[in-house]
């Protein structure tokens, strides 16, 4: 394949296109608020996204790089099909859920990151330790970003996949530096509009290719392989539903999520657009299956790709790129490889500013220098963005399949972090002790299960296990819905059980060593006025707020009822009483 200059040049324009909106939406959040909140700016901005940019935006967090390819790949793949791809539903069913039960709480307290309401109630060594897991999905999704950017580059203008991974991330994490959460939203925008642009003028061409057969026979019949439309294996039913509630459940409490969440002018706008992105999820994807169907409907050896076929080569993870190449005219070709390489760019800020997001505000700021200047902490997310980015570009090359990416993002977020987000959202009594014992079950239980895309053997053999022709240990026992469950009942009954030991008598009050329970104040809480501005307004649900914060670290809640919550909780009485 010879070297593209006109897809060269597609790449420069549409990448100049989405940095100089990345340019204006920087210093849009230069200009918003007053000088000392700077890093609060770059995180929710003034918290004034209305509706319609933030659906934009909402949608955009699921519909990246990853998303559009590896759904493609996933319905080309033969064996797997379009049964298979279950990002576009469990992704869309997660932001139902999240609008229905987690996007009011969490906004109407008034949060900066996911990870407040952890450090509240449970201590900021709990804090810190609930970031890592964070960290590393967010690394994973960034990862599954660069990598679909790397392929698509890589068939555009003919060089080496990891170069190309290198060069993108590079691309990427340099533009995340202009940054801030609206730089993220407005150029979330453009990429929408980029991928809906591009790849559905590609499919006309794409589907009316010579070489390529009716798309609705080779959903049920088998032409050039298998049908597209996939089928589930009743042994494999319980591996798929295991998959699917990791996608469903375990899209729920990432920091790119509630970042738009609690950008959002109110807690009901924020409710709203999380149905629209369900909604946006749902039609963005159409396109993505049209062409992972296209690319199994191909006679491969009637084109200039020739043969074998991509999934022979194992480039099956570079099918949507390859079929915008090879069954579409050049210009077509070259407009949607530039419009999905501009829409995958854009969605790497996200995840790798999450990741800083919460570093610096939750590990940096609030567990080691409470009084660190504006200015320390904007320098902070600078630097993180850096390393993170460096972080997920090195995934990105050791990973052979993008939607082993996207399972592996969410894998610990869902056994770790969102039953511990249950407990602290809506389990009144849950304390540190009862989370640490869960967050420990649930890691033990996760690793012990293995992991093939890591090489990670299993030490637990659940029923039903096999070994693959790459002698890989191969689990189809639901496990990891199990150490979900496990992590979430560990805590309730920790939880519990510590709280009446101490509150009877059981135990004396100096083997409280996290002050959870006995200790009305704890230095391993933050002090009231760390957490909570005391002269702030209460949020209204139904006009937007801009709430402008001093340079103190009192600014770190934007809504007084936070504290009240705690104060009328029936914990926070009894352990007054004693």
């Amino acid at each position: 394949m010879a070297f593209h200059v006109e897809g060269l040049v597609a790449i420069v324009v549409f990448y100049l296109a989405i940095l100089a909106v990345g340019i204006w939406a920087a210093w849009k959040t230069k200009n918003t608020g007053s000088e000392g909140d700077r890093s609060e700016a770059i995180i929710v901005g003034g918290r004034d996204i209305g509706l319609l940019v933030g659906g934009f935006t909402m949608t955009a967090t699921w519909v990246g790089g990853g998303y559009i390819n590896g759904t493609a790949e996933a319905v080309y793949v033969p064996d797997y099909g379009l049964a298979w791809a279950q990002a576009p539903i469990g992704y869309s069913l997660s932001l139902v859920l999240g609008g229905l039960f987690f996007a009011k709480p969490m906004r109407s307290k008034g949060y900066v990151t996911m990870l407040d309401p952890f450090q509240q109630l449970y201590g900021k060594r709990m804090g810190g330790l609930l970031f890592i897991p964070a960290l590393m999905g967010e690394m994973f999704w960034a990862a599954a970003i660069f990598s679909a950017l790397g392929a698509t580059i890589s068939v555009i203008i003919d060089i080496n996949v990891n170069i190309s991974v290198i060069i993108s991330a590079l691309i990427a994490t340099l533009y995340t530096l202009v940054g801030g959460v609206y730089s993220v939203a407005y150029t979330d925008v453009v990429q929408l509009f980029c991928i809906f642009l591009g790849l559905w003028i590609s499919v006309p061409f794409a589907m009316s290719h010579p070489a390529v057969t009716d798309i609705g026979l080779t959903a049920v019949h088998q032409v050039y392989q298998a049908p597209w439309l996939g089928s589930i294996n009743s042994l494999d039913i319980y591996t798929w539903l295991d998959n699917f509630f990791l996608l469903t459940l375990g899209g729920i409490p990432w920091q790119a999520y509630f970042q738009r969440v609690l950008s959002s002018s109110s807690a009901t706008y924020a409710q709203v657009l999380s149905f629209l992105a369900a909604f946006g999820c749902l039609v963005m994807a159409i396109p993505a299956v049209l062409i992972g169907a296209i690319g199994a409907s191909t006679a491969w050896n009637q084109t200039e790709y020739g043969v074998p076929d991509p999934k022979s080569r194992k480039e099956a993870d570079m099918i949507l790129p390859i079929v915008l190449q090879y069954l579409c005219p050049v210009y077509i070709s070259f407009f949607g490889l530039g419009a999905v390489s501009a829409a995958v760019m854009s969605s790497a800020d996200s995840s790798i500013l999450s990741a800083s997001s919460m570093f610096a505000r939750n590990i940096y700021q609030l567990a080691f220098r409470q009084n660190a200047s504006d200015r320390e902490i904007v320098w902070v997310i600078r630097i993180t963005v850096l390393l993170f980015g460096a972080s997920a570009t090195a995934m990105a090359l050791l990973a052979s399949s993008v939607y082993g990416l996207w399972y592996l993002s969410s894998d610990l977020i869902y056994i770790i972090i969102f039953p511990q987000l249950l407990c602290v959202l809506f389990i009144k009594g849950t304390n540190t002790y009862g989370a640490i014992a869960g967050y420990l079950f649930g890691l033990v239980l996760r690793i012990t299960g293995g992991e093939p895309y890591l090489y990670l053997q299993p030490l637990i053999f659940y029923p039903g296990w096999y070994q693959d022709d790459n002698n890989l240990y191969i689990q189809r026992f639901p496990f990891k819905t199990l150490a979900m469950l496990t992590s979430f009942f560990t805590n309730v009954i920790v939880s519990y059980s510590a709280k009446y030991l101490f509150e009877s008598g059981t135990l004396p009050p100096k083997l409280d060593f996290l002050d959870a329970v006995v200790a009305r104040y704890s230095r391993e809480h933050m002090d009231k006025a760390t957490l909570v501005k005391s002269d702030n307004i209460v949020l209204n649900e139904l006009a937007p707020v801009n709430p402008r914060h001093s340079l103190t670290l009192s600014s770190t809640f934007t809504n007084k009822e936070a504290f009240n919550y705690v104060d009328s909780s029936p914990e926070m009485s009894n352990t007054e009483d004693n």
